[in-house]
């Protein structure tokens, strides 16, 4: 099946590793050019080299209120367009609510809540007719992840702020998508898994819980990720796709 990706341009903040890295390398395998952020200067790099020739690494914290405007202008300096973005960013601090601090709850709200909003609404501002907007969000939309007290907080907020989005996009041709994982195998995963003191045994747990009795890998998360960006999908707005192996027994 041909998505339509070759030549097409997105952005993919959060790319240096896990579900953004993912996404990237599925859309640069089929063809697209990718600009990935991270925050780390020489992480952004490697990953960027490693990805291949396709891919643009830029150094930039999505809290950053100048950042998204540097990669709007970066894509249509590089690319000479811009077709749709990715906002990915690696989850907040864990915790009970007992356990975060003000500081903790405020770094979060401008990194995953209020730098997504920048970012989305400065794609908006560039995008064109068939272009998208897309969230990585997380189960926690539809049900709160015990130990996760922040992310319960933030991320259905911002499913709501991307239904609203695709209502106000979408007579313009612009399409909003939310990307919902659960037990994924990436470090962010791995860490959570091991705050219990038995990371095998947790893992066991959740996987018993899954009806693929499996964590998926990010590769499985980063096509689903494409395919939902793509003109393959160019009637799917404004919808919260889960890939969790049917975590999620709701309809």
């Amino acid at each position: 099946m041909d998505l339509g990706l070759k030549d097409r341009v997105y952005i993919v903040t959060g790319a240096t590793r896990g579900l953004g890295n993912a996404t990237a390398r599925a859309l640069a395998a089929d063809g697209a050019k990718v600009i990935i952020t991270g925050r780390d200067e020489k992480s952004v790099e490697e990953a960027a080299a490693e990805l291949g020739g396709n891919v643009l690494g830029l150094a930039a914290d999505n809290a950053d209120p100048s950042a998204a405007q540097r990669l709007v202008d970066t894509a249509r300096e590089r690319f000479g367009r811009l077709d749709g973005i990715l906002v990915s960013v690696g989850g907040p601090a864990p915790g009970f609510l007992a356990d975060n601090t003000d500081d903790q709850w405020q770094t979060a709200f401008e990194t995953v809540f209020l730098g997504a909003v920048r970012l989305a609404r400065t794609a908006a501002a560039a995008l064109g007719e068939g272009g998208v907007i897309g969230f990585v969000l997380s189960g926690s939309v539809h049900e709160p992840i015990a130990g996760l007290t922040i992310s319960n907080g933030l991320r259905p907020g911002l499913a709501g702020f991307a239904k609203s989005l695709a209502d106000e996009l979408g007579p313009r041709g612009i399409r909003v998508v939310g990307v919902l994982p659960a037990r994924i195998d990436t470090d962010r995963v791995r860490e959570l898994d091991a705050l219990s003191g038995d990371a095998e045994a947790a893992r066991t747990a959740n996987e018993a819980r899954i009806p693929l009795r499996r964590y998926g890998t990010p590769e499985e998360f980063g096509k689903t990720a494409a395919f939902l960006l793509s003109p393959a999908a160019s009637y799917l707005t404004g919808i919260m796709v889960p890939v969790d192996g049917g975590f999620r027994h709701g309809f």
